[in-house]
Parts: structure tokens; C-alpha cells; sequence
């Protein structure tokens, strides 16, 4: 049953009396200027635009999963930071509102009572199933629970994250950005299961990964133009960011060792340069197969340029833990399928080590292998202290909010050993168990799917990708730490179930 209000107004605008349907718009006209001059001149026009922007997003969200999905995609590669400028105990970002949406849409979808033309639909024997989840996905449509071999692993993750953040509560006070910080972790890691249940057909998954793999590259073109622009348009254009709680000023270059002496690193919108490059790691590792499958997704000349430009960026963040990353990704990806890929991967070695224009590149990475340089010489002690720590403290952790001992703290450059140090050894042996039944199950997906290059493609970009930000995690721990890091890597776990799922022709309606 629609509105009364709304059948009214409707009433009103399709009128046979023209002076009805003027005088409405004439008043319609005025009371959007009011509203859109009030807030031009309250906030600004930037801060106008970003909400209008914002409300046509939500109100496509609140429609369709998918648009929640996108919206998540160009939050994580654009804008991974921005926060809204009001404060309610803590200021809300961007990525905070994009995931309740998603989980609210996804939640309502699979709650919301079934109606009785659809109820006959499924208990009918004959003919397909209908495709409950698929073709957008609206709000409102009940669909059923898909479940995987991760999903119990997953599951029994997040409860140990739940009692090691109420264990530490017993030595330290939570602060609002710690539990924002924790809720964010716990929302990236549940973001899996709405993203297995929510991309269930062929047409979504590719949606999908053609849009991580277009906004990752304009990720890059960002950081690649702001390195190459003037010094002081690039802190001029950062620091319009500021009304999104971005840093603003000199202080957002970044340079090697903190030191303008020494060259600029790439950082785009990322704030940092190894956030940027854990970044790069996950998405150009999608983008490669798209060069060697029979049937990419878009045409190969445009991958070659994204391709480039990412492999640029990913040189200026002077990421040694991400050109690492990436390097093992795409190693392993020519290894088990695209095997013209390794001559490629020599021939970039090649280029690296002998251009005079990458010199400090190399030079950089040596001093890191060698541990010469004063970050690498901090990330020993970093690991040092995190030891002592986890062997005080090795069943569960410390927590997510601070250390009971003064002479320990939280924080080390290694995925491994900061779920190590929040959730003990307990923690880290569930989350590998978790890696270990993903790379079994999606293996044994690849191996024994029908021929069919473009899905195969995407599913080993899907894996390999793992496999960087996995490698990358060795060096840097983005990927426990930043709630937009987190998302995006069980995004991608996600989608890769979602993918062996397609490949094994499992009907996507049923649970497993």
C-alpha cells in the first residue's frame, strides 16, 4: 500500500490543471533553493555537494547490496580516511555508515518474511530456482543463509576477538576510538559472510571485481599525479581533505626515514605509503590475469595501463614489504597457470635494478635486506618487544585497548605478531586454520571447475591477491589494523568463495 502523502503529491504533479502542476513546481523550486542556500551558506558548497552526494548514495544503497558494495569499493580505495565533521563521542567516517548500511540492507533481506507468490515459487518442484540474491539484490527480499567451509572458522575468530577485547578490559579503559576501532575490525571480518551471500551470481562477482580493479587504478592515478605535481599544490590539494578529518599541512608529505632530504614517497589519498601499497598489492594482483585469459574482463590495452600505472605507484611508495607482496603474488600466479608471466616479471627485475631512475628504489630495498637503514633497525626492535610481550601474555592476548605492564605496549609492524599480541597464539593459529581451509577450498575449486577463462581468471587474481597481502602482512600490519584494510581483504576472501562456489556449480540458493 503506497503513502497517502506520496499518492497526494502525486495527485498534485500529474494534475490536467497546468496552474496546479506550475504553482508546484514553482514551490518545489523555492523550497530546494532555501534548503540547498541554507546549507551552502551554514557549511560550504564542498561540504553541500559531499552531503547531497551522500544522500543519493544512501538512498541507492537502502535499494540494492550491490550499490552498498561499490559505495564500500570507493570508499576503501579513495577516500579510506574520511570522516564526517560532527562528533558524537567519536567521528563517524565514511566506511563506518557505508558497512551499517550494508549489513542493515543485507540483514533486512534475510529477516524480512517471505511474500506468498514467492513462497510458491520455492516449494514449486518443477522449473529452476528462482534467483533470490541475484539481479541487484532489493532490500526486502528474503533469501537463504549460504554457508561455507570457512564460515565456522570465521565464526569461532570473531567470538575469540569478543572475549580477548573483554578480557583486556580488566587492565585497561576503553576509550570510544578503541571500541569504533574494534567494531570496525569485527565488521571487516563479518563483512565475508555478507559478501558470500550477497554476490550469488556470475554477473555480480565480475560487476564487482571490474569495479575494485577501476577504482584501485584511479587509487593510483591519484598518487602517481599528487608525486608528480608541484610540492605545494599537492599539501594545497591534501588539505582540502581537512574537512574530512584528513591531516592537513607540510606534515602529509611523506619522505624515506621522515626525512626531506631524501625522496618523496607516493600516498595519495592513503595517508601513508604503505597503506597505498598494501593497496596496490591486492589490486593489481586482480588485474594481471585480465592480460592473459582469452576472455578478460575489458580490453587488454586499458589493463596494460592500469597495470603501468599502479607498477609506478607502487615504486614511488617505496614499499619494500609491497613490491615483496606483490612480487610472490605474481610469481605464484605465472608458476600454476600464466607461465608468460614470468618472463615479464624478469624483465621488470631487470628494469628495476639497472634504470638509473629507480637507484634510491634499489638502494632503499637493499638497506631494508640488510637491515641498515633506521626503520628497518626499529621494525627488529618492534619485533623484539612484541616477543616478550606474547610470551607474558600467550593465550589470548592483551586485548584491543591497551597493556597491562608499563614497560610492553600494543603495535608492531607484522600482521602475524598484532593478532599475536590482541588475541594470543590462539588467535593467530585460528586465523592461519582460517588461510589454510581457504587456499584448500579454493584450490580444490580451481582445479576441478569446467573451462572457463574469465571466471578462472578471476578467482586466481582473487587467491594470489591473498596470497600478496598475506606475504606483505610478514612486514606491515594494515591488515588487522586499518578498518579499511581489513574490509577489503575479507572482501576478497569473500568474493573468492564466492567464485569456487560459481565454479563448482553449487546452487547458490541452498546452504552448503
Amino acid at each position: 500500500m503506497q503513502n497517502p502523502a506520496y499518492n497526494r503529491l502525486q495527485a498534485i504533479f500529474m494534475s490536467d490543471k497546468r496552474w496546479v502542476v506550475a504553482l508546484a513546481v514553482v514551490a518545489l523550486c523555492l523550497a530546494v533553493g532555501t534548503i540547498g542556500g541554507w546549507l551552502i551558506a551554514y557549511l560550504s558548497p564542498l561540504l553541500t555537494a559531499a552531503l547531497v552526494m551522500a544522500l543519493v548514495v544512501g538512498m541507492l544503497m537502502l535499494r540494492s547490496t550491490q550499490f552498498g558494495f561499490v559505495a564500500l569499493v570507493g570508499i576503501v580505495c579513495l577516500l579510506p580516511f574520511a570522516a564526517l565533521p560532527i562528533r558524537i563521542g567519536f567521528t563517524p567516517t565514511f566506511l563506518n555508515l557505508v558497512l551499517a548500511v550494508l549489513f542493515a540492507v543485507w540483514l533486512a533481506r534475510l529477516v524480512a518474511p517471505l511474500p506468498p507468490q514467492r513462497r510458491g515459487e520455492l516449494k514449486s518442484p518443477s522449473g529452476p530456482p528462482p534467483e533470490l540474491g541475484g539481479r541487484g539484490g532489493r532490500a526486502g527480499q528474503q533469501q537463504d543463509f549460504v554457508t561455507s567451509p570457512l564460515a565456522l572458522p570465521i565464526v569461532i575468530f570473531l567470538f575469540l576477538a569478543f572475549v580477548s577485547f573483554v578480557a583486556g578490559l580488566a587492565h585497561a579503559s576503553p576509550t570510544p576510538n578503541a571500541v569504533r576501532r574494534f567494531a570496525e575490525i569485527v565488521m571487516g571480518i563479518a563483512l565475508f559472510f555478507v559478501t558470500v551471500n550477497c554476490v550469488r551470481s556470475r554477473e555480480e562477482l565480475e560487476r564487482l571485481v571490474l569495479i575494485i580493479i577501476l577504482a584501485g587504478f584511479g587509487a593510483a592515478l591519484i598518487g602517481v599525479g599528487l608525486y608528480f605535481l608541484p610540492r605545494a599544490l599537492t599539501v594545497r590539494l591534501l588539505s582540502t581533505l581537512r574537512i574530512f578529518d584528513y591531516p592537513a599541512g607540510w606534515g602529509v608529505l611523506r619522505f624515506i626515514r621522515d626525512d626531506p632530504s631524501l625522496p618523496m614517497r607516493a600516498i595519495g589519498t592513503s595517508v601513508d605509503p604503505n597503506i597505498l601499497g598494501g593497496l596496490l598489492i591486492l589490486v593489481a594482483s586482480l588485474t594481471v590475469p585480465q592480460l592473459y585469459t582469452r576472455r578478460p574482463l575489458f580490453n587488454r590495452a586499458l589493463a596494460v595501463l592500469i597495470l603501468a600505472v599502479m607498477g609506478l605507484c607502487l615504486i614511488l611508495t617505496f614499499s619494500r614489504g609491497s613490491m615483496l607482496g606483490l612480487g610472490c603474488a605474481l610469481a605464484l600466479l605465472g608458476v600454476v597457470k600464466y607461465r608468460r608471466l614470468l618472463p615479464a616479471l624478469i624483465v621488470a627485475g631487470l628494469l628495476i635494478l639497472l634504470l638509473p631512475q629507480t637507484r634510491e628504489y634499489v638502494v632503499h630495498f637493499v638497506q631494508g635486506v640488510q637491515v641498515q637503514d633506521l626503520a628497518s633497525k626499529m621494525r627488529l626492535g618492534e619485533y623484539k618487544d612484541a616477543f616478550i610481550l606474547i610470551s607474558r601474555y600467550p593465550w589470548l592476548g592483551v586485548g584491543f585497548v591497551g597493556t597491562p605492564d608499563i614497560d610492553i605496549y600494543l603495535g608492531v609492524s607484522s600482521l602475524y605478531l598484532l593478532i599475536a599480541e590482541e588475541m594470543g597464539l590462539v588467535g593467530l593459529s585460528v586465523f592461519l586454520a582460517i588461510m589454510a581451509i581457504f587456499f584448500r577450498y579454493t584450490w580444490r575449486s580451481w582445479k576441478s571447475m569446467d573451462p572457463d577463462p574469465r571466471l578462472e581468471a578471476i578467482l586466481l587474481g582473487l587467491q594470489t591477491a591473498v596470497v600478496g597481502g598475506l606475504v606483505g602482512g610478514i612486514l606491515d600490519h594494515y591488515l588487522f589494523s586499518f578498518p579499511h584494510a581489513v574490509a577489503l581483504f575479507w572482501l576478497y576472501v569473500g568474493l573468492a568463495v564466492a567464485a569456487a562456489r560459481l565454479t563448482a556449480g553449487i546452487p547458490l540458493l541452498r546452504s552448503s
